[in-house]
């Protein structure tokens, strides 16, 4: 993890809805409009399509698994600046 670009909020957030709307599970309105960097691991934060009492719907399993290969495949090239 040393050899890390660092990279800001913006341009981060840029590539990696350019991933997720290129993602073979993509659905419309699935967007990281969040990220922070906790103890290396970038996270990414967005709409997890909560149902009407807060629970979760299939919809939620699919942008969380998104979400966790953002973290996955972009925590071993980015920091955060």
């Amino acid at each position: 993890m040393n050899n890390r670009q660092s990279i800001d909020k913006a341009s981060l957030l840029a590539k990696a809805n350019q991933l997720i709307q290129s993602h073979e599970n993509y659905q419309s309105g699935m967007v990281a409009n969040e990220v922070e960097e906790k103890a290396g691991v970038l996270v990414f934060k967005g709409e997890f399509f909560l149902d009407e009492n807060g629970l979760p719907t299939p919809r939620t399993t699919i942008v969380f698994n998104i979400f966790k290969q953002l973290a996955t495949e972009l925590s071993k090239q980015y920091r955060l600046e």
